[in-house]
């Protein structure tokens, strides 16, 4: 059964190059459409139909990657779980599982014998559904355990990043690469690391690392595509994301990064297909949910890019930008109390971009809530304090506002720290005009008095 499902693999590869094969025999790999396996039916029934087989862990395993295959994946998880309970080594059964628990509630549901494979894999589920503290617990634990596996110290690496720890998770990955120089494993997202720290130095040694010890790798070529998108070579950028994909179809990081790549390069329509299919493998990738709501934004098209927003929100609820790109999109469609909560909840989770404190701002100003408005603004001087041209608006909102109130003393003190921090002639100007009327009307004040 086994032989037939590879031989099936094989013709149906084939079958996919050769019907896709457009411009001049490049293939267009966001035109392609998955087959299948071609034996698959007869797999199936030569399993079921065979008592040996159906007691057999490998071939019970077997059974459920053509299940899966054909899009049953509830019956294919039956199996997959029979499969670990008989044989808990193999790996490739727990992924597989792993794959098909795309909800926290799934992975609560499952019915699996103690072992310590059991272990392994709940880490990992945990980290692909960004629990990324939760994870960071589970391997910690596990390397105490197992202190020279460079696989555990490679998980606790990416759960490092996933909470924020990129110093640490750096580290982690360097330590890999000094113990283990052949490891091609994680390498792509070591990568992505270097190249969301924008160091090119370090991104360009390790590209061409791994060019030197594998080029025909799906991580290879992720890790080299990531340093032409870092050099703003977009077109070599695709290119290597594009061979990734040719050697592995499935491969998630290649999809999703060449996304972003036809994004920058503002080809709309192929970056939504290629996060549609990176969607379409792993309902999880929150980069490509974002990425989409990012294009239909663009687009103009604010109800879909809402919808993908949302997505990205609910798989990842702690990470800021995603909360602000929200309120952005309901600020918008004029949702100006949604637009609020999703910038105060960007807000509460640190708010990566910087963005949302000034808008909340400008929305409680829109509403008319002007004491709320006035909080963000001082709480805005307090933050950047040391970026004085950022500060404009806020001081501008702050001296009218306390003016209004007959608080001159404070508007007087804002108004000062205008002229400071103001970098045009107008600002400075309506600075002094609102400096002489605060004067005015502390000496009219005075003489009342």
């Amino acid at each position: 059964c086994y032989a037939s499902y590879l031989a099936g693999e094989k013709d149906k590869e084939q079958k996919k190059f050769e019907n896709e094969t457009q411009d001049g025999g490049k293939v267009n790999l966001l035109n392609q459409v998955s087959g299948t396996n071609k034996h698959s039916p007869t797999i199936e029934n030569d399993l079921r139909t065979s008592r040996v087989a159906i007691e057999d862990p490998h071939c019970l395993y077997l059974l459920g990657v053509v299940l899966r295959e054909q899009g049953r994946t509830e019956e294919a998880l039956t199996y997959f779980i029979r499969s670990v309970s008989k044989f808990p080594w193999n790996w490739s059964a727990w992924t597989d599982i792993s794959s098909c628990c795309t909800t926290r509630e799934v992975l609560k549901g499952l019915e699996i014998p103690e072992h310590w494979m059991k272990r392994f894999f709940e880490a990992a589920v945990t980290l692909e559904l960004q629990d990324g503290e939760v994870a960071l617990g589970k391997y910690q634990q596990l390397q105490k355990e197992f202190p020279t596996s460079n696989y555990v110290l490679a998980q606790l690496a990416c759960s490092n990043e996933q909470v924020g720890n990129s110093d640490e998770a750096r580290k982690q990955f360097e330590k890999i690469v000094k113990s283990d120089p052949y490891r091609l494993e994680h390498m792509d997202i070591f990568s992505n690391m270097l190249y969301v720290q924008n160091d090119k130095a370090a991104l360009s040694y390790l590209a061409h690392h791994v060019h030197s010890i594998d080029k025909f790798r799906p991580e290879t070529c992720c890790t080299v595509g990531n340093f032409y998108s870092l050099k703003k070579e977009r077109s070599r950028a695709v290119l290597y994301f594009s061979r990734a994909l040719r050697l592995n179809s499935r491969w998630l990081s290649a999809w999703t990064l060449m996304g972003h790549e036809f994004l920058e390069m503002k080809n709309s329509a192929a970056a939504i297909q290629a996060y549609r299919r990176a969607v379409d493998i792993d309902p999880r990738d929150f980069r490509a949910w974002y990425g989409l709501g990012q294009t239909y934004e663009i687009l103009q098209m604010h109800y879909y890019s809402l919808f993908y927003f949302q997505k990205a929100t609910t798989i990842r609820p702690y990470d800021s930008r995603f909360w602000a790109a929200l309120g952005t999109c309901y600020e918008y469609l004029n949702r100006l109390p949604e637009a609020i909560n999703c910038h105060e909840r960007a807000e509460s989770n640190g708010d990566k971009e910087g963005v949302s404190l000034i808008k909340l701002a400008n929305l409680y100003s829109k509403i008319g809530e002007e004491d709320s408005a006035a909080r963000c603004h001082e709480k805005n001087v307090l933050r950047n304090s040391s970026n004085s041209t950022s500060l404009v608006p806020s001081l501008l909102f702050l001296a009218e506002y306390h003016k209004r109130h007959q608080q001159y003393g404070k508007a007087q003190g804002f108004c000062l720290q205008l002229l400071t921090a103001a970098t045009s002639m107008s600002h400075r100007d309506e600075a002094n005009a609102m400096l002489r009327d605060i004067q005015s009307s502390m000496a009219s004040a005075n003489v009342l008095e």
